[in-house]
């Protein structure tokens, strides 16, 4: 059975606040229990224009605190920012407080520009993705692991401890996330909507290098793919437009969110924009409940996957809601009372 899920960026639309985004983020959560979503992931970016949440650690304790039964979790933690011990007990404390529901996304990307990144750091190398697999080793080590003979932090524990323990999974859109994920055991997510040229590839990878761990005794995978769903495939078409124009203004620096479809349909594109902007849009699902379903399907059976973590940016929170209700009558989830 296909299992769903949500990757909620909480964008900040045209004319809206970021504190309407976050308020959005608790509101769709709260839907998604209710339409039967597996997992409800939220993700890191900061000092960003469009996108409002910077601390997915304060985000899913709201969260899984308004919520019963959904998997709630970061998608994810940008590591390389942050101590791994400090990681550890945020989502330690988190997996005391809602034990058995917690999910601990992480990622290699800055989730920042160098000014956000070099003030993240303070101090520090801003950018040290070279440090990234020991830093997986050692949160992986202070959540449950145990850090190995030798290691300068050998006698420290992540408090609170517990019998269970957060699920880590490794998240990327390249094959060196996935080697990471596979060497230590973990789940691991390809963010289609990132790259939508190498999943199959880069999934195979994992499973051929995967090794089995205390944690996961064989590989688990999931798709991140961008959807917009409505009756009327042309609708759905029209607002996914809007991501087009906002991923292009992110890419040239400008300020601003997500715009309406309108705008976004009547912006004078130039020929290099707008190659960019269809190549952006060529990374999102977008149509029909049916015709959303059908290509869903055909990139999971490609990519030997049956979880999908659904991302989606749009001006109109109502329409965001309906392709997350359209999607779940469609895959015939079931509701939650």
């Amino acid at each position: 059975m296909t299992r769903l899920g949500i990757l909620d960026q909480s964008p900040i639309r045209s004319g809206g606040t970021a504190a309407d985004a976050i308020r959005e983020t608790v509101r769709l959560a709260e839907a998604a229990e209710r339409l039967g979503y597996h997992r409800y992931w939220v993700a890191e970016h900061h000092s960003h224009p469009g996108l409002a949440g910077p601390s997915p650690e304060l985000m899913v304790g709201q969260i899984a605190a308004r919520t019963n039964k959904i998997r709630v979790g970061a998608g994810g933690v940008m590591l390389s920012h942050y101590s791994p011990l400090k990681v550890a007990e945020n989502f330690r404390v988190l997996e005391t407080l809602y034990p058995g529901r917690i999910d601990l996304g992480i990622g290699r990307a800055p989730g920042a520009d160098r000014l956000a990144s070099r003030a993240l750091a303070n101090g520090g190398n801003p950018l040290s993705v070279e440090d990234f697999p020991r830093k997986v080793s050692d949160l992986l080590g202070y959540l449950g692991d145990g850090l190995e003979p030798g290691h300068p932090f050998e006698s420290l524990r992540a408090m609170p401890d517990g019998e269970t323990q957060p699920v880590t999974w490794l998240l990327g859109s390249s094959d060196q996330s996935a080697i990471l994920a596979a060497h230590f055991g973990c789940p691991f997510s390809f963010a289609h909507f990132i790259n939508n040229r190498g999943a199959a590839q880069v999934l195979d990878i994992y499973r051929g290098n995967f090794r089995p761990s205390p944690r996961l005794t064989a590989p688990e995978a999931s798709l991140g793919v961008f959807v917009f769903c409505s009756e009327d495939g042309e609708e759905a078409r029209r607002h996914a437009a809007s991501r087009g124009l906002f991923f292009l203004r992110t890419r040239m620096g400008e300020t601003g969110g997500v715009p309406s479809p309108e705008e976004a349909l009547s912006y004078p594109y130039t020929e290099m924009e707008r190659a960019f902007v269809n190549d952006t849009l060529s990374r999102t699902i977008a149509g029909t409940p049916e015709e959303v379903k059908e290509r869903m399907l055909a990139l999971g059976e490609e990519a030997g996957v049956d979880e999908f973590v659904v991302v989606n940016q749009c001006h109109d929170f109502g329409f965001r809601l309906k392709t997350y209700e359209l999607l779940a009558e469609a895959f015939g989830i079931e509701a939650r009372g």
